[in-house]
């Protein structure tokens, strides 16, 4: 016996019938129906940009999952609307402390937006236990030289993190020969992009086959960089007056203990808030210095 399709098969086949139909010339879908949010809301598809590169290194859209992958990332940072106007707010504030760090070491200048995609450019602490602008982990910060323990935390200090960060990529780049490549391993790490490359017999990032995490990294890394440069194009509407900036600075150095680093900030006619905010590496109200160390802090010029 014949079956009759069910009523909500027949209803969905009408329904996409419709929408072909009302196609317009220009491929352009429209609808006529009810609309269930403001008459002035609209969603539009971002059209991908030509010739995107990261560090110099083109980007091969013409691959289909490069392309929906740099789609995806695209489209999600340029509607997670309020994410991008702080991250295009506090790039004005910091991206002046990390170019010329990034210049001195010979680290492409678009390698500034690694520190955004990692941490917003926020003094955040990963569910791994990575800290700072850079996420960097406890053991890389103190391979690298870092103080690291619940009095000093150099992690949280951009200058020094930052040139942790430069060391690190320019020993990925000359592992892996690209600069894209370097980016990736910042995310899986130098021996982990290693093993990949060695198992899967390829030389390119864009070839590899990768986790999730990893897999988004570089694109997004690139639709940040893109969105950032030209934030116009994606709709982002600012005054430079409501972008963020440095206060300008002045350096104390000291090279014997805190006992109260409340009572020495008055010193200096600023409150312990205040120079927390601009040491953030100081993680107590003492700086112990048994060992006589150089330390640099940071205050704002009042003049």
């Amino acid at each position: 016996m014949k079956k009759t399709a069910p009523l909500n098969i027949v209803l969905s086949l009408i329904l996409i019938a419709f929408i072909f139909i009302n196609a317009t010339s220009d491929n352009t879908i429209t609808y006529t129906g009810p609309k269930y949010t403001s008459d002035t809301y609209k969603i539009k598809a971002i059209k991908l940009p030509e010739n995107l590169n990261f560090a110099g290194e083109s980007i091969p859209i013409g691959k289909q999952d490069i392309k929906e992958r740099m789609d995806r990332e695209l489209l999600v940072n340029t509607y997670w609307q309020s994410n991008g106007l702080l991250l295009i707010k506090r790039a004005s504030k910091y991206f002046p402390i990390i170019e010329p760090i990034l210049k001195e070491n010979g680290v492409p200048d678009d390698f500034k937006y690694l520190a955004v995609i990692e941490s917003g450019l926020l003094n955040i602490t990963s569910p791994k236990g990575a800290k700072g602008f850079w996420q960097l982990m406890k053991a890389t910060a103190k391979e690298n030289h870092l103080e690291v323990n619940s009095n000093v935390d150099e992690r949280y200090n951009l200058e020094l993190s930052t040139q942790v960060a430069c060391d690190y990529l320019l020993k990925a780049k000359e592992k892996f020969g690209t600069w894209t490549l370097a980016a990736a391993s910042y995310n899986n790490g130098i021996s982990g992009i290693a093993r990949k490359i060695e198992a899967q017999k390829v030389t390119s990032y864009y070839d590899l086959l990768v986790g999730d995490e990893t897999g988004r990294y570089i694109p997004r890394l690139i639709a940040v960089k893109e969105i950032l440069s030209h934030p116009e194009k994606y709709g982002f509407i600012f005054e430079a007056s409501d972008l963020y900036y440095p206060t300008p600075t002045y350096t104390v150095m000291v090279d014997t203990p805190i006992h109260n680093i409340a009572m020495f900030a008055k010193g200096y006619k600023i409150n312990y808030k205040t120079l927390k905010l601009y040491n953030p590496w100081l993680r107590e109200n003492h700086l112990n210095n048994r060992s006589r160390k150089k330390y640099y802090i940071k205050l704002p010029n009042l003049n």
